[in-house]
């Protein structure tokens, strides 16, 4: 009984201790609007070899101030884990 709750005390702290993967880039001055596109990247083995990843650039649809965030979502990271991290997908929000 003790060893499981020392391996109970593992896993919670473990999990507590993660976060989801994100990251911002600032292009120009910005997001001037709160205009947004999303699309999904799709990537394979754990995100090393990209399938169809979104072009951040044709996003913005030729806007100077523009802020991209990628990240891994909850549903990306739920995908990620029942397929054993052999379809890794992200997201990627453009904000002009």
């Amino acid at each position: 009984m003790k060893m499981f709750f020392k391996f109970a005390a593992v896993l919670t702290v473990s999990a507590m201790l993660t976060s989801c993967y994100s990251y911002t880039s600032v292009v120009g001055k910005g997001a001037q609007g709160s205009q947004q596109v999303t699309k999904w990247n799709h990537y394979v083995i754990a995100g090393l070899a990209p399938v169809g990843v979104s072009d951040s650039k044709a996003m913005a649809e030729g806007a100077e101030n523009y802020t991209v965030h990628t990240r891994q979502s909850f549903v990306n990271g739920l995908l990620s884990a029942i397929t054993f991290g052999i379809y890794t997908p992200t997201v990627t929000t453009v904000t002009k």
